[in-house]
């Protein structure tokens, strides 16, 4: 299949829009009538923050606190939910995964949260999910992921696989991506990219490259000398048309493109495709010379739609008025209008179950939709919770932007479980009650809700 031929999902959520609040405007108007037959709670509605804001993860996840503060505070601003103000709880587990279960447990048990809205790294949030599950806690994860996950205490509003990576790859292999023939796949040394490449891998198997085609790299967090592995890739393109899948995370991508850059590696020759390289990380780099290499992601702060307008606006209003670092200097990115989609939903999910109790809210989420930054109308999963969303690939520009070259016509219904990955033929992700389940080949009944 062509990589503009991506099918919409086979059942269209259009109708199940029309039944649900598509802006948080919208939701935030229902907020009167709902406070009437909220409970006279004055007390505020604790919201929990988990993002690193120290160690190698703070170039990322600073700016998902940012946006969800002044998420908090639009809300706050047009009357809060349910007659009471949300009030945030942040805490910063530096980067040490362990610490994000810890935090979890913290928020919810001490702090009384009612939803978390947190993690970057795969690693952080199998930290926090068994804490989750344990005490029925509900956590919304916003940056793109290798799926093979399914849990009912998630929603998960960053993109599976089958949302970015492999519509990345394929294309790449198509004409219009350069036609690549070879794939070299270099990540950091945990679940994330090595279960991203699992399925990279048999991806392309199944589409005619073979292993010896196919080279795979792994580094551990805050490594920074990627001069050998710059100077292997040049050697492996040598052999036919090739193009690199970049699973790097934190700051190391900073000296991973620097080396490219040193070594002269021209992305019209070599196209470096990234997962986890968005305008935030750019914002620490050169971009001069990286001009050309990709990223796939499912929205681009260069989008021209009325809604991104309005969301960079507020944004740069709000860093402006909080004196943020980086000033005018600060962008938007995939993850932040994931962070601010997610938090709309659960701010509507509240609304229509009038509580903040979990189990409701929960059940409340299922098919909300919003009209989010990237122009489509994006919804929740009937089922699977996650969101069906647009793929976008853009190309790096000088000026530390992304120019998009490539999208989906209509929004992916994500695929939690892969079909490139054995054994998962039969897996369900099924979470719509009484019908619950996540790792486990037929729907089962048995939770007490």
């Amino acid at each position: 299949m062509h990589p503009n031929k991506i099918p919409p999902p086979e059942t269209s959520l259009a109708g199940r829009a029309a039944r649900t609040a598509t802006g948080v405007a919208l939701a935030l108007g229902l907020a009167t009538a709902g406070a009437a037959t909220a409970q006279a709670d004055e007390d505020p509605i604790k919201v929990g923050i988990l993002h690193s804001l120290s160690g190698t993860m703070a170039i990322s996840e600073t700016s998902l606190r940012d946006v969800a503060l002044m998420t908090i505070e639009d809300i706050n601003e047009n009357g809060g939910l349910l007659g009471r103000e949300l009030e945030p709880v942040v805490m910063d587990p530096g980067s040490d995964w362990p610490t994000y279960a810890e935090h979890a447990r913290e928020m919810i048990e001490r702090e009384n949260v009612d939803v978390i809205f947190g993690s970057w790294t795969s690693v952080s949030r199998e930290a926090v999910l068994p804490v989750l599950e344990e005490l029925n806690g509900l956590m919304f994860y916003p940056v793109q992921y290798e799926g093979e996950e399914s849990s009912r205490n998630i929603f998960y509003t960053g993109a599976a696989p089958n949302q970015q990576t492999l519509p990345g790859v394929e294309y790449l292999m198509s004409e219009e991506g350069g036609g690549a023939e070879r794939f070299f796949l270099v990540g950091t040394d945990y679940v994330f990219p090595r279960t991203t490449n699992r399925i990279v891998r048999a991806y392309l198997n199944a589409h005619g490259i073979s292993d010896d085609a196919i080279e795979e790299v792994y580094f551990p967090f805050e490594h920074e000398d990627f001069q050998t592995l710059v100077s292997d890739i040049d050697s492996f393109s040598q052999d036919g048309p090739t193009a690199v899948i970049n699973t790097i995370n934190g700051d190391s991508n900073v000296a991973f493109y620097q080396e490219l850059a040193n070594q002269g590696i021209d992305p019209i020759d070599i196209p470096v495709l990234a997962t986890s390289v968005g305008e935030e990380e750019l914002r620490g780099m050169d971009t001069d010379p990286l001009a050309g290499h990709l990223a796939a992601w499912n929205y681009f702060m260069s989008i021209e739609t009325p809604e991104n307008e309005r969301f960079t606006e507020r944004w740069m209003e709000y860093v402006e008025q909080e004196g943020l670092s980086g000033g005018s200097d600060r962008v938007t990115n995939d993850p932040m209008e994931a962070t601010h989609i997610g938090m709309r939903m659960w701010a509507q999910a509240v609304l229509q179950a009038g509580t903040t109790d979990v189990d409701a809210v929960r059940q409340a989420v299922y098919g909300q939709c919003v009209d989010a930054p990237s122009g489509f109308e994006v919804c929740m999963d009937d089922e699977n919770h996650h969101l069906h969303k647009p793929v976008i690939i853009g190309e790096i520009q000088p000026d530390g932007q992304f120019f998009p070259v490539w999208e989906t016509d209509d929004v992916v219904r994500a695929e939690p479980w892969s079909d490139y990955v054995e054994g998962n033929e039969d897996r369900v992700a099924n979470w719509r009650y009484p019908w619950v389940c996540g790792d486990c080949e037929e729907p089962t009944y048995g939770l007490s809700f």
